[in-house]
């Protein structure tokens, strides 16, 4: 088996995993395990399209579920914050738009990115470009729409 690898997460990144983790585990599980079970006591099974749809979304959740514990397993906290200004893993960023709305993200490794959350993956192309830069620059972004240009406000 290979070497598993460390995997980089901030404090609050952590805990939204262990609680997808727990959810996963205590909820919808249990809930695919007792509708695999009534469609096989109800004789459902053989030939029931939703008895393969559950049974693939078993399998996944499954899957999710190894994955999250051996990312947790393997995790090291990292602290946040850019103590010297400068854009990196754990930095809180705020950004200006071309349109001049502003947006503050947290950069953060790929395990734990979730826009919706406020947080931007280190390997994306805007966290990419956002790594070493630090307020008052300028970056810009080559996205599948075209370019679009973001002004450094603060790195925190």
């Amino acid at each position: 088996m290979g070497t598993e690898r460390s995997v980089q997460l901030t404090a609050e990144g952590r805990k939204r995993l262990e609680g997808e983790l727990a959810e996963l585990r205590d909820v919808r599980l249990r809930d695919l395990f007792r509708s695999v079970q009534d469609a096989n006591t109800n004789n459902e099974a053989s030939d029931s399209g939703e008895y393969e749809e559950i049974k693939e979304e078993l399998v996944y959740t499954e899957a999710r579920v190894r994955e999250l514990e051996q990312m947790l397993r393997n995790s090291e906290i990292i602290e946040g914050g850019s103590p010297d200004g400068i854009v990196a893993l754990g930095s809180r960023i705020t950004v200006k738009f071309d349109d001049g709305e502003t947006d503050t993200w947290m950069l953060v490794s790929p395990e734990e990115a979730s826009l919706p959350d406020g947080s931007v993956s280190t390997e994306s192309p805007v966290g990419q470009a956002l790594k070493g830069s630090k307020e008052g620059d300028s970056i810009t972004v080559v996205t599948p729409g075209g370019e679009v240009t973001y002004a450094v406000v603060s790195v925190k």
